[in-house]
């Protein structure tokens, strides 16, 4: 009987040591607080589990892990809305055709570990063939691999030889994309069949491209109301839909229509951003990649059409993604990262700042307005009891010199210790 009451004890209380989160305590020299710019000093982070439950002067430590960043400043995981996890800087050209979904599911693993080790604890992937990025996000959901948060799109719709359609192989292969949809209801069945397999949200390619062949990026290749027909598909059904978009008439219409986000905005214009602020649709500006892209190109590989793009499209983009930042378009961190090595993307919080934000401004873009663009507002994008702990620290402070989230030191994602150069 003593024996079975024992048991009986032991059970409960590994019941009860299951059911009680484990409790760590950071303790931040520098915490910001990123709505308001506002830094307090030796500040304790208590988290229970994955939650942040508290936050004060001072943490009761008892049976806590203890974190000690006394020299460094916190601040909440960063955001980037624009991500190919499954693609690599190489992947350009007639070098895409060589990929596979097993392939890209595994270069996906190591690119969701270096952009999480970058502070990156959150990111949307617009746009992967297979569905790799959908096995990506799964794959990091249960656990199996370190990665980011993942929002995930599938493939990318198109039209007919759009911007993200393959037109890289002769006539009689007959090749196309799967996202490929033309006319209203065919964009309304494939909107749906890419939700059937799971995506988050749903990339869009309302205009040509930059590294695709044979289209211009100023041309818009979805009408006004095959978007609409997206838009309303994808909302009806809880997606946010993501519009790649460089050209000014094909930002406007899918304002117009509806989307979520901008993706790119290289051409866009007073029109164009006058319907972006009237409808609250978020720019996301991809800047960061153009310095490294044209310094590089020849180097990866990159075909001669899509250089000859970039030449233009680099130093235009510049210009008048300043003019939107300075009109007062909401924006979002995106980097494209792909296009050149993951694992840089804070680069974009530099080029933001260059181009006439504050350090503050450009910090908010990766944080509360990315999870706000998200729908994430909720558990992401600040240092809040209730949302997850993902914290990041740095050397230095970052609203003096913004180039400081560019060596983050520790990374934190749901209470787990991802990386922690100051434990060394």
């Amino acid at each position: 009987m003593r024996k079975l009451a024992l048991a009986v004890v032991v059970l409960v209380a590994a019941v009860v040591s299951a059911q009680t989160p484990a409790r760590t305590v950071v303790r931040a020299g520098r915490l910001l607080d990123v709505h308001t710019g506002q830094v307090q000093k030796n500040q304790a982070i208590v988290i229970e589990g994955d939650r942040i439950v508290s936050i004060g002067p001072v943490g009761d430590t008892a049976g806590a892990q203890v974190i000690e960043l006394p020299n460094a400043t916190v601040l909440p995981g960063f955001i980037d809305v624009h991500t190919h996890l499954t693609y690599d800087p190489g992947n350009v050209g007639m070098q895409i055709l060589t990929n596979s979904g097993a392939k890209e599911a595994l270069i996906g693993a190591r690119n969701a570990r270096i952009t999480l080790e970058a502070g990156f604890t959150s990111v949307r992937n617009v746009g992967a063939m297979f569905f790799s990025d959908i096995a990506l996000r799964d794959a990091i959901n249960a656990g199996d691999i370190p990665g980011p948060r993942m929002s995930a799109s599938g493939p990318a719709l198109s039209i007919t030889g759009g911007h993200c359609d393959d037109n890289l192989l002769a006539p009689e292969y007959h090749d196309q994309s799967f996202g490929v949809a033309d006319g209203v209801e065919a964009v309304q069945h494939k909107v749906r069949e890419i939700i059937k397999y799971g995506a988050d949200v749903i990339k869009i390619c309302a205009t040509g491209g930059v590294l695709s062949k044979g289209d211009d990026p100023r041309a818009s290749q979805f009408t006004l109301e095959e978007m609409k027909a997206i838009v309303a598909d994808a909302h009806r059904l809880g997606r946010k839909v993501a519009a790649h978009a460089h050209g000014a008439e094909g930002i406007r219409w899918a304002s117009i229509a509806g989307v979520d986000s901008i993706e790119h905005g290289s051409y866009i214009d007073d029109a164009a951003i006058t319907e972006m602020k009237k409808n609250g649709t978020y720019l996301v500006p991809t800047l960061f990649l153009g310095d490294w892209f044209l310094a590089n190109a020849e180097r990866i590989g990159a075909p001669k059409y899509g250089i000859d793009k970039a030449k233009v499209v680099v130093p235009l983009a510049r210009k008048n993604l300043q003019h939107a930042f300075r009109s007062g378009v909401k924006v979002a961190l995106g980097t494209d990262a792909a296009v050149y090595p993951h694992g840089l993307n804070a680069g974009e919080f530099v080029v933001y700042v260059q181009l006439g934000m504050t350090p503050l401004q450009s910090l908010q873009t990766g944080t509360i307005n990315a999870a706000d663009l998200l729908g994430w507002s909720d558990r992401v994008g600040a240092i809040e009891p209730g949302k997850f702990a993902d914290l990041v620290a740095v050397d230095g402070d970052p609203l003096q010199d913004i180039t400081t989230v560019q060596h983050v030191r520790f990374v934190m994602k749901g209470g787990k210790v991802c990386k922690n150069e100051y434990a060394k």
